[in-house]
């Protein structure tokens, strides 16, 4: 371990596979192609979503939420993982790792709340579409997103500034990607159980009672479709929500093994593979995913493109 005379370093080792050099030039290409992929098809999710009046709905208007907070949460920590895979200078500075800390889990704890809110606005679509206007009006959607960027906002702000007090007692050497929660709490020194404990009952909040929350409105929703009579009613219902579970499962998978399973039973490398998939590829697959499933989405980015073309 490198030490250092202060508390705090002047800039953190971000390690990463250093003990498997022969990764990093696959994974340097991989975000390469990734992170351009990513921006344009959240830009293009958002434009689309603006620009056509037949996706001005509370459903559109959470997915460009969604889609702004994917290229947030990407850009946090992709260009930062270009510079140090296509360097021999693995660092970052500290403050450089303070900005990455605060703005990853700010757009982490936001995206868990959101992807509840997606949830239920499916609920209310399919199981009360009689009161769909009148419960998803504009009012009520501007209010859920305010309150979910708010929590998320005070959930890291929170934890990130209560882990940043612990000392690390001249440290500067982190075995990880990126700047996490996690692995600064792992490489501080002293009495840390209070922090531990302080990220797991966070975690609970922010994580699984947003989670239990999504299970028990599909939970509804699949009872509430299979007493549709027709066919295609039935298809037409679950092709809605399949899209958003498939984001979810994505996203809550890697981020719960991550924050909720037990450190014990951890590797040592599982952290650098979850924080790549729930922070580089799912929001590089989220705009194919919602495009690929969605008639509406897929006519949307159809016009916009013939448009560019007969413009110029």
């Amino acid at each position: 371990m490198a030490l250092i005379n202060q508390s705090h370093p002047g800039e953190f080792i971000l390690l990463g596979f250093a003990d498997l050099p022969w990764l990093e030039l696959p994974l340097f290409i991989i975000l390469l192609i990734t992170y351009p992929m990513a921006l344009l098809g959240n830009i293009a999710i958002i434009l689309v979503s603006k620009l056509d009046p037949r996706l001005h709905s509370p459903m559109y208007f959470f997915l460009t939420n969604l889609s702004f907070l994917d290229m947030c949460y990407t850009t946090s920590i992709v260009p930062q993982m270009l510079f140090n895979l296509g360097s021999s200078k693995k660092t970052i500075s500290y403050i450089g790792c303070i900005i990455q800390l605060y703005i990853f889990h700010i757009m982490g704890g936001t995206e868990c709340l959101l992807l509840a809110i997606m949830s239920f606005d499916r609920y209310v679509a399919i199981c009360r579409p009689l009161h769909y206007t009148l419960i998803m009006n504009q009012r009520i959607c501007i209010l859920l997103v305010s309150i979910m960027w708010l929590t998320g906002v005070l959930f890291a702000f929170s934890e990130a500034t209560l882990t940043l007090q612990l000392p690390l007692c001249g440290v500067n050497q982190l075995d990880h990607l990126l700047c996490e929660i996690p692995v600064l709490i792992k490489t501080a020194c002293g009495e840390k159980e209070a922090n531990e404990l302080a990220l797991s009952v966070v975690c609970i909040f922010i994580l699984a009672i947003p989670l239990c929350l999504i299970l028990a409105s599909y939970a509804s929703i699949g009872c509430a479709v299979l007493k549709i009579k027709s066919s295609e009613g039935r298809k037409k219902a679950f092709g809605t929500c399949s899209s958003h579970l498939i984001v979810v499962s994505l996203f809550y998978g890697p981020a719960i093994s991550m924050y909720l399973q037990p450190s014990s039973s951890i590797t040592r490398d599982q952290p650098k593979f979850m924080a790549l998939f729930y922070a580089v590829m799912t929001p590089t697959l989220n705009p194919f995913i919602y495009t690929l499933r969605n008639k509406d989405v897929k006519g949307a980015l159809s016009n916009l493109v013939s448009k560019i073309f007969i413009s110029k």
